[in-house]
């Protein structure tokens, strides 16, 4: 079967929206977006927009919320083959690009999900429990969970149980069936760090603080700031007086290093469950094997 779908990820730094882009223009595709921060608009440095890079190719899912608005993998997926299917009527190809695997990985693998309304009555009698005993309700309700950060904070958790316990009670719509080609960019672990630190290096000069501090100006706390991690959580410390300058670079540069770690775990668990990833040579021409491969079938 012909691949109808091309999928790009990777770690941090490792040049995926640049492969997307070439193969979008050479293949009559458009992009779509699998960031978990990139939907949010004005978070353009830290998040490594480069909309300089699309041209004239389409992109998805970029500036479709403000900080502050939720966002999460059940959004993603209904949003993804929402894009994917109007990319597909224009005659185009879509072109998944990202490194958020849980989102990557609810769309490969269908994640059944519903749409999950608040129930105040299950939060007002969740409230009254520990959190030892919110964590064994939602074991219950959900033994095999995809994200278990949600077992982390207490909102989060009560979050949790009433998605799980209302998706035992009702029906997910069935996702469309796709055929995707699916390609990681691999690059070797001494080179990556020396990209990742020269890209920080790169965003705190081109304006990351600044872009930081505009948000919080808009409106954006810096407690919400903080929980988009990484980029923001750093800075948004740096702003409060909690870090000095040097520590905001060392701290955050670690940070980030880690991050690009737990992303090829997660890559890993990806193709230990059934994902099959055609791994390209980020140091290489991976342009040309990755037509290579598409044209193949």
């Amino acid at each position: 079967m012909r691949y109808d779908t091309i999928i790009i990820l990777g770690p941090t730094a490792s040049g995926k929206t640049g492969l997307a882009v070439k193969l979008a223009r050479e293949l009559g595709g458009e992009i779509i977006s699998a960031d978990s921060r990139q939907v949010y608009r004005g978070m353009d440095i830290g998040t490594g927009k480069d909309l300089w890079e699309y041209g004239e190719v389409r992109h998805h899912l970029i500036d479709i919320l403000d900080p502050g608005e939720d966002f999460n993998v059940f959004l993603f997926q209904r949003l993804c083959f929402a894009a994917m299917e109007q990319i597909r009527a224009r005659g185009r190809l879509p072109v998944i690009a990202g490194g958020t695997g849980l989102y990557l990985d609810s769309v490969l693998r269908g994640y059944r999900m519903v749409e999950v309304p608040i129930n105040k009555e299950l939060r007002a009698e969740l409230d009254l429990v520990s959190s030892e005993q919110l964590g064994a309700r939602l074991s219950a309700a959900h033994p095999h969970l995809h994200n278990t950060t949600d077992t982390l904070e207490r909102g989060r958790l009560i979050r949790a149980i009433e998605i799980a316990e209302y998706e035992q009670a009702h029906e997910p719509i069935p996702l469309p069936p796709f055929h995707p080609l699916v390609l990681g960019i691999r690059i070797e672990r001494s080179v990556l760090r020396q990209m990742i630190t020269s890209r920080l290096k790169a965003r705190l000069e081109s304006g990351l603080i600044e872009e930081v501090e505009r948000l919080h100006l808009q409106g954006a706390s810096y407690e919400i700031l903080e929980s988009y991690g990484l980029e923001y959580r750093f800075v948004a410390r740096f702003l409060q007086g909690e870090l000095n300058r040097n520590d905001l670079f060392q701290k955050l540069n670690s940070a980030i290093h880690d991050f690009a770690k737990r992303q090829g775990t997660w890559f890993r668990k990806m193709e230990r469950q059934g994902t099959s990833i055609h791994w390209l040579d980020g140091a290489g021409d991976s342009l040309a094997e990755a037509l290579n491969l598409f044209r193949a079938t």
